[in-house]
């Protein structure tokens, strides 16, 4: 890859093949799934292997394309679980109050007087909205906080960090509530 690991984004990983000449199912994380292959060539997690993609169709949550010098099924499906990544010089400069996941990850994350809580981890989308899992800074398990302005109001990538609106019960401490009793 033309850039360093860190200066590369992820557009979609291979779902498997599709049909018997060689296409694939891309799992696409642009906005707009065809996208995948809009912003040049896609390149491995190595970054030294590089593919042409061509979108010959829509899939539910992606799309069919070719891949360059693939021709049969065989091929096609070795590539499944392929991650497929460009170069982030290749993407647009995201809007005001939008944000690349890769931008996001990694971020520490305050509380609003300003003491540390932890570091995001993932970004994540089961389609209700972007969440944001947190790794605590006191360990144990992770946190997932919806991606909203009231729950962050602070986005300040190029500091390296967000602010945190807890949402009510996320920093009880008190215990998870054991089994219930069942009475017949």
């Amino acid at each position: 890859m033309p850039e360093d690991r860190d200066e590369r984004i992820l557009v979609g990983v291979i779902a498997g093949a599709h049909g018997v000449r060689g296409q694939v199912r891309i799992r696409s994380f642009t906005a707009d799934p065809k996208d995948v292959a809009a912003y040049g060539p896609v390149f491995d997690e190595t970054g030294r292997r590089s593919l042409k993609l061509t979108v010959v169709g829509a899939t539910k949550g992606g799309v069919i394309a070719r891949v360059e010098g693939v021709d049969d099924r065989n091929v096609a499906e070795a590539l499944k679980g392929l991650r497929l990544y460009v170069p982030r010089s290749a993407l647009p400069e995201p809007e005001a109050d939008e944000y690349y996941h890769a931008d996001l990850i990694g971020l520490a994350v305050e509380l609003p007087g300003g003491e540390p809580f932890g570091r995001i981890v993932a970004v994540q989308n089961y389609g209700a909205g972007d969440v944001l899992e947190i790794q605590p800074q006191t360990g144990g398990p992770t946190v997932v906080v919806p991606f909203t302005r009231a729950v962050v109001p602070v986005v300040d990538v190029p500091g390296g960090r967000i602010v945190l609106e807890p949402p009510p019960g996320l920093l009880d401490e008190s215990p998870a509530p054991g089994p219930r009793e069942v009475s017949e």
